[in-house]
């Protein structure tokens, strides 16, 4: 283990993870964070003061959360950290009671692109908010083993360990008992458990989680499994961050940004590719006095740094990566370069991660796709193109990304963390 590694971090996200079965609670995990350090939430409906002091704002699954030091003008600079809160998993259909000889099952729809297999023969929770008659929403967490996705035996698919092919209409349906599928069942089942009537529930967004709790893996407990840490390990750490940052004399306004719907492509007005983040840095500068030339110069002066997981060399598969650029765990975080603009990294966006890196004594590592492999993107390009704003894309390495559990170092959510505080101050 390194010198600075500080377990009690590890320790939070472990928590944090487990409180954040869905995007709404990702985010109503965070807030309750940022209330702690002394932050207030603003209604995007209310007008805004130019006050200093801490803020944030919560939309669906998304949180964009800021605070402005003392001092600060119109034309001050914003440091902002991007993340999203959600994961691919499997979400309830509008009609979500289904079920054939026997057995009763929910109708689901694939989000994102998980690893079908890895969600076989799991058991599963089922978490989200359902929307009530007068407007409101409540959120909804069933964290216990209630719905399974069962795998056809071997003795009737002798080829299976050749290889498996999964229908996603066909295959992915959970089962939840045995008996009639009664329509109404899972929603009025659902309404008890998040203490309202079953008739005031008129809409949902529900999705299945793994219901084995986070862990520390090997033999000197250096690895950490866990679902969902593409990408709320980084939204954790952004959090920690922001936290600890604020009430600092600091020459910018350190601002955090987890949006929603990263995986199906962000198009949504909780998606980095909606006008939320733009809305409340504008906003913010309008509140502190200033006027278009003022928003424009501090955009200006403003860098993102976006924060998401990326691809840890796998013993397994080592051809699948460039030689050159092989990150391992608890190595530090990953600066993720792809000259296509699948990540938004550039020269001048290398110096200043590593000059962040430097600061908080992190080490630090690169990430580039093999070139006859396909790349991945994030939110980084999205936010570099919508907001004209300097964007560098890094994260943290992990394997088995999108499935429903993932392996990361111990170490490296505390050294993200650390970095994105240096980030944040500098």
């Amino acid at each position: 283990m390194t010198p600075y590694f500080d377990r009690a971090h590890t320790d939070d996200l472990i928590a944090f993870i487990s409180a954040s079965p869905s995007p709404y609670h990702a985010v109503a995990s965070a807030a309750e964070r940022l209330e702690k350090a002394g932050f207030r939430q603003v209604e995007e409906t209310d007008a805004w003061d130019g006050s200093s002091g801490g803020k944030y704002v919560l939309r669906g699954g998304a949180i964009v959360a800021w605070y402005v030091p003392e001092g600060a003008g119109p034309q001050t600079p914003y440091r902002i950290v991007g993340a999203h809160t959600d994961s691919p998993n499997l979400r309830v259909k509008p009609r979500p009671d289904s079920g054939a000889y026997g057995w009763r099952q929910i109708a689901v729809e694939i989000y994102g692109g998980p690893l079908l297999n890895s969600w076989l023969d799991r058991d599963l929770g089922l978490a989200g908010r359902l929307a009530l008659r007068d407007g409101t929403t409540r959120l909804v967490n069933v964290d216990r083993p209630l719905l399974r996705v069962p795998q056809l035996a071997i003795h009737l698919d002798r080829q299976v360990n050749e290889g498996m092919t999964l229908d996603r209409q066909k295959h992915m349906q959970p089962i939840w008992g045995l008996g009639r599928a009664d329509e109404g069942a899972l929603i009025g089942f659902l309404a008890r458990e998040a203490g309202v009537d079953a008739a005031e529930v008129v809409g949902w967004d529900l999705m299945t989680h793994d219901v084995q709790p986070p862990a520390y893996l090997g033999r000197d407990r250096e690895l950490l499994a866990a679902p969902r840490l593409d990408n709320l390990l980084s939204v954790h750490a952004a959090t920690a961050a922001l936290a600890a940052v604020a009430g600092e004399p600091l020459p910018y306004i350190p601002v955090i940004a987890a949006f929603d719907h990263e995986e199906n492509g962000s198009q949504a007005d909780t998606g980095a590719q909606g006008p939320l983040l733009g809305a409340v840095l504008e906003r913010s500068v309008f509140a502190r006095g200033g006027s278009y030339e003022d928003k424009a110069r501090a955009f200006a002066g403003t860098v993102c740094l976006s924060s998401d997981t990326g691809h840890a060399v796998h013993p397994n598969y080592p051809e699948r990566h460039d030689p050159g650029h092989l990150p391992v765990p608890n190595g530090g975080p990953i600066l993720k370069v792809n000259v296509n603009q699948r990540y938004a990294t550039d020269g001048t966006g290398r110096g200043i991660f590593v000059t962040a890196c430097e600061r908080a004594g992190v080490p630090w590592q690169s990430f580039v796709s093999n070139n006859a492999m396909p790349c991945g993107t994030t939110i980084g390009p999205i936010t570099a193109a919508r907001h004209g704003i300097s964007t560098v894309d890094i994260g943290v390495a992990i394997l088995s990304m999108h499935s429903a559990r993932e392996l990361c170092g111990a170490e490296d959510p505390f050294l993200l963390a650390s970095t994105l505080k240096a980030f944040l101050e500098v």
